[in-house]
């Protein structure tokens, strides 16, 4: 289930919902407010502790449902996911946050994070097998929640968890132009698909050195969006829609998830509708080379040498580092207009996934500006990244003795730096840029996260991007 259909437009019979912070649950527990049900009676019988993120239901003298309490921290981030894992675990029925219609203002957002991480709790990916289950329960909407703002982040992220989790077979370059095709309708962008030769043509060689193994051409989305005097706003995304490894062939193991090596493509398209969809002042354009990275008789080889689109000359150390070679054109083409600030996203290293585990996403950039306003809003939004070094000694590791930089880098060490050390020759032009290195999925399920594709990231991003440039 992909849609906001557990958010509720009303019904006055709903179960309140009691949101505690746990130094206040004695007080609570002497005093319920009205409406609470045999609250004290019912606790103290059943031994209920308040510590933080615990839940119960508390019954009313008929054996009804009164009223539910849990034990939260209503300021702080982790609300987003305490509400996920409440709306798995309530029983079917309509709910709603106790105090809303007193206290329709919520400067700190709360009811909203309430609402998103309600929607969250709900998702599922259905595409392939429709699960039984009972109704989930339903939460009225808070009367301070900003509909919009909530609608428009969880349709984001269930745009990038259905990409990422659909494989391959359905997931070509031409479904993920298509993908985009839709985004770009709804908001009125332009866009043009550039596709097989056409990108020879047109001068984007590495990205199609890169696909033209595979029986599915290579292409490049390119939307533009918004005024001509805004500022320029530039997103590059990773689409390579399987990654084989091409002739430097991945172990079967190493094949199993690489369906997902086109989430930095996702992730970047779903940042473009929050940017469109939000009406932010910008002047936006979006950049998607997808490829499959396959193996046929005109696959690149190791030990070949591409001249990208920029003219640098780069020596394939191994065709399993081709991420980092069809963003290389497309963020040459990026760059080549001067942006105010430009951000690429890609699936790109196990380097970055053994410094920093499968749940925060390697930040690269040269701008300590930029890196404390991601790093606050990541603290703000409970939406982890982590900032690590462009130490430029190691720019010496992707050195070539025939080319310009070998894609690969020797001695196998700080791959994920060298990579992005590799990304920063082709973004000179722009007046801020950083680099995103994730995972973009769930291998364990948590309240909210279902095992499989993820956005990450992306609150964090548009909370940046919103504080920057504001709405038109």
């Amino acid at each position: 289930m992909s849609d906001l259909t557990t958010l509720l437009d009303g019904d006055p019979a709903a179960c309140p919902i009691h949101l505690v912070p746990p130094k206040d649950f004695d007080g609570w527990r002497a005093a319920p407010p009205e409406g609470a049900g045999q609250a004290a009676a019912w606790l103290a019988a059943t031994g209920f502790e308040g510590k933080a993120g615990r839940h119960t239901l508390i019954p009313a003298a008929d054996g009804r449902l009164a009223a539910v309490l849990l034990l939260t921290e209503p300021d702080e981030p982790g609300l987003l996911w305490e509400a996920a894992a409440l709306a798995a675990a309530l029983p079917p029925g309509s709910y709603r946050l106790a105090g809303e219609a007193a206290a329709p203002a919520d400067p700190a957002g709360r009811a909203g994070t309430f609402a998103l991480g309600w929607a969250l709790g709900g998702w599922r990916f259905e595409r392939y097998r429709k699960v039984e289950r009972p109704r989930p329960p339903g939460l009225v909407w808070p009367e301070a929640a900003d509909r919009e703002a909530v609608r428009r982040m969880a349709e984001a992220i269930f745009l990038v968890r259905e990409l990422v989790t659909t494989p391959a077979e359905d997931l070509g370059p031409d479904q993920l132009a298509d993908a985009a095709r839709a985004v770009a309708a709804r908001h009125g962008a332009d866009i043009r698909v550039l596709r097989g030769e056409g990108l020879l043509a047109e001068n984007y060689p590495m990205i199609h050195a890169v696909g033209r193994a595979s029986a599915r051409p290579p292409l490049l989305v390119d939307l533009r969006w918004g005024p001509e005097d805004a500022p320029l706003l530039s997103l590059v995304g990773k689409g390579v829609v399987f990654d084989s490894g091409g002739l430097d062939l991945k172990p079967a193991a190493g094949m199993a998830l690489m369906k997902k090596d086109m989430g930095g493509a996702a992730h970047a398209l779903a940042l473009a509708g929050l940017v469109m969809d939000g009406g932010l002042r910008v002047r936006l354009r979006l950049l998607l080379p997808c490829v499959e990275n396959a193996v046929s008789g005109s696959a690149f080889r190791p030990g070949d040498v591409l001249t990208s689109r920029k003219g640098l000359t780069v020596e394939i150390g191994n065709t399993d580092a081709e991420g980092r070679l069809i963003l290389a054109d497309a963020l040459a083409d990026a760059e080549a207009e001067a942006p105010d600030l430009l951000l690429d996203f890609a699936t790109l290293t196990g380097a970055a996934r053994v410094a920093l585990g499968p749940e925060i996403p390697a930040m690269f950039t040269d701008s300590d500006a930029l890196a404390a306003d991601l790093a606050a809003a990541a603290e703000r939004c409970g939406d982890p990244l982590w900032r690590m070094p462009l130490h430029k000694p190691y720019r010496s590791m992707i050195d070539s003795p025939i080319a310009d930089l070998n894609n690969a880098g020797e001695g196998g060490f700080a791959g994920a730096v060298t990579a992005a050390l590799f990304l920063r020759e082709f973004t000179g032009k722009a007046a801020a840029w950083a680099h995103f290195d994730l995972y973009a999925w769930n291998a364990k399920a948590r309240p909210g996260r279902p095992v499989g594709g993820e956005a990450m990231t992306l609150r964090a991003l548009f909370d940046v991007l919103s504080a920057r440039y504001g709405a038109q």
